[in-house]
């Protein structure tokens, strides 16, 4: 009996060089490119939120210092 795999499938080569190929490639750098920016833009926006709510959380830590020890100042901190 010859030793043969039983599972081996004939290699097909598929091109992939193709003009659609290069075709659907330009399309879809193209569609994709304003995907990324509104990415882009929407991290920006989450970090500028982030640092927003850590700024009003220190200004609300200062505020509940100064009413426990009784002088509250008009003054805020960054």
């Amino acid at each position: 009996m010859p030793s043969e795999s039983v599972h081996t499938r004939p290699s097909l080569q598929l091109p992939t060089h193709t003009p659609v190929a290069g075709a659907l490639r330009a399309v879809e750098s193209f569609l994709l490119r304003g995907g990324q920016q509104t990415a882009r833009r929407n991290a920006w926006a989450s970090v500028v939120a982030d640092r927003q709510r850590a700024k009003d959380r220190r200004e609300a830590e200062y505020e509940m210092a100064a009413l426990l020890t009784g002088s509250r100042g008009d003054a805020v901190r960054d």
